[in-house]
């Protein structure tokens, strides 16, 4: 526990020397979203309760708390958040068919002995369970894509107030591909670093490479990856282009 405390503080000593006010907000910010999965996941064991519909709701209020509990309302952050909304729902749609379609719901063979003594009849759609885990593991992603491109086409806005709506959506395409590439091998090298241990012991089981491919483990994170790099892939037209649908009106607004 000291490990932890100490750890904490020095994060927070950090963040606030780094980024002052919003810093502070942003280590406040990690304990509120904590919060949201905490109640998210005990309102999803209730029976009936419906997984997807917690799943938009909680990534609702993830995305006000990263965007506008940390960056403040303002135009940015409220672009960014249209264009998160409008991303979760895009997903959650694909997400859901592709999770029946694959069968990844549920526990592998690898983690049965250690749940033997459990029921797992608890009364919960588990093929919605998996859907809303991989949504609620591309939300951070897809949020950070999106104000970082908001705020960048706002700053080139900014300088060229005369830019036209095709070139400004175009410079945030641009950006976006240069953030593309880094947040999705984030993506990847988070499921590798998590999971080393459970690809030791497929090593150590003598796993052939066909049979770590088609174990449900290894397929259902393989799965969340590639769901969260089509999210992250998915938020960056969308934010380019309602950013300079709304600067650009906007400008054409205030000219008359």
């Amino acid at each position: 526990m000291n490990v932890l405390v100490c750890l904490a503080a020095i994060l927070f000593i950090l963040m606030v020397l780094i980024g002052g006010k919003k810093g502070a907000r942003s280590f406040f910010a990690l304990f509120l979203n904590f919060g949201v999965l905490l109640i998210t996941i005990v309102i999803m064991t209730i029976p009936n309760a419906n997984p997807i519909i917690l799943t938009f709701i909680a990534c609702t209020a993830v995305s006000c708390i990263n965007l506008f509990y940390i960056n403040g309302v303002n135009s940015k952050t409220k672009t960014a958040f249209i264009s998160t909304m409008t991303t979760i729902v895009i997903l959650l749609f694909f997400i859901v068919i592709m999770t029946k379609k694959a069968m990844i719901q549920g526990f592998g063979e690898e983690e049965i002995e250690e749940l033997s003594m459990f029921s797992l009849f608890i009364g919960v759609d588990f093929v919605k369970i998996g859907a809303a885990v991989i949504i609620m593991s591309a939300i951070g992603s897809i949020v950070d894509v999106a104000i970082s491109i908001a705020s960048s086409m706002r700053e080139i806005f900014n300088h060229h107030p005369f830019i036209s709506r095709k070139d400004l959506f175009t410079s945030g395409l641009s950006i976006g591909r240069d953030i593309l590439g880094t947040d999705t091998n984030t993506l990847f090298f988070a499921f590798f670093g998590s999971y080393l241990g459970l690809l030791i012991w497929f090593k150590d089981l003598s796993y052939s490479f066909g049979e770590i491919v088609n174990s449900k483990v290894f397929s259902a994170e393989m799965i969340n990856i590639l769901s969260a790099g089509i999210g992250v892939a998915l938020i960056i037209p969308i934010t380019a282009w309602i950013n300079a649908y709304v600067l650009v009106k906007t400008r054409d607004k205030n000219a008359l």
